[in-house]
């Protein structure tokens, strides 16, 4: 019987944030129609302070608590932020989670060492419509999203990342 509660529990919390993605995604969509990722501080987020990006390379990650691929991602993006955070890679990740607890108990667990954020509102989750859990969203100096990764493929996905932030940290801003 716990085991179905549980289930019921995830099914649930899954269907209610695939809802709240769906309704946004038309939003989303005109939003980033133009190619730049609307800033972090413009959207109600806790559990954490929204980093400075400006001028930056910028990893933004929407997860979820419930989400089996983004326990995978983590350790990842850890490794990522830690590997190229001196040379002005940020990694951000979003939770779309519905309840704080969900979220401050997947950070509990998980120990990034990156900033993660609640976006409570699903303001920032409206403006952008990831595809699925987790989408991350690979962000030039300037703003511009440059890459998009839907979902995590472990070391494949990695891998590109780390080609991709390499790149992106070369280049610089046009005056």
């Amino acid at each position: 019987m716990v085991t179905i509660t549980r289930t019921l529990r995830a099914v649930s919390r899954t269907v209610v944030t695939a809802a709240a993605i769906l309704f946004a995604a038309g939003a989303g969509a005109a939003d980033l129609a133009n190619g730049w990722f609307p800033p972090l501080g413009a959207a109600k987020m806790v559990g954490g302070t929204v980093p400075d990006t400006e001028g930056k390379v910028v990893l933004v990650d929407f997860w979820a608590s419930w989400c089996a691929p983004c326990r995978l991602s983590f350790p990842a993006y850890s490794r990522l932020q830690d590997r190229f955070r001196a040379r002005g890679l940020v990694v951000v990740a979003v939770s779309v989670d519905t309840s704080r607890a969900a979220f401050d108990g997947f950070v509990a667990r998980m120990h990034p060492s990156f900033v993660t954020l609640l976006d409570s509102g699903h303001d920032l989750v409206a403006r952008v419509a990831p595809a699925t859990m987790p989408t991350s969203y690979l962000i030039d100096r300037s703003g511009r999203i440059r890459y998009v990764h839907a979902g995590f493929h472990g070391d494949a996905t990695e891998e590109a990342l780390a080609r991709e932030v390499a790149g992106l940290i070369g280049e610089r801003i046009a005056p």
